[in-house]
């Protein structure tokens, strides 16, 4: 939560600087652009790719757990999985 408080903050203050370069008197639209994309979309984008890793990661094992079939980890076995072979006496 807090990453993507400082992710708006960012985008917040290059989105400023873009506004800024776009309003001077020797600056262009397409300059902000850049300015905003490069300074700010782009690295941000980049560092929550991959601040997400491990939450993509561990989806990902849950769903391959969930389609094998196979037990989560920790969880206890089966009290009696193969029934017991009667003998004849």
């Amino acid at each position: 939560m807090p990453s993507l408080i400082v992710a708006i903050g960012w985008l917040y203050v290059t989105l400023m600087m873009a506004v800024a370069q776009a309003n001077q008197p020797d600056g262009t639209i397409v300059g902000a652009v850049f300015t905003f994309v490069l300074y700010g979309a782009a690295p941000v984008a980049l560092l929550m790719y991959l601040m997400g890793h491990g939450a993509r990661r561990a989806a990902r094992r849950r769903r391959e757990e969930a389609a094998s079939g196979a037990p989560e980890a920790g969880g206890e076995a089966p009290a009696d999985a193969v029934a017991p072979v009667r003998e004849e006496p």
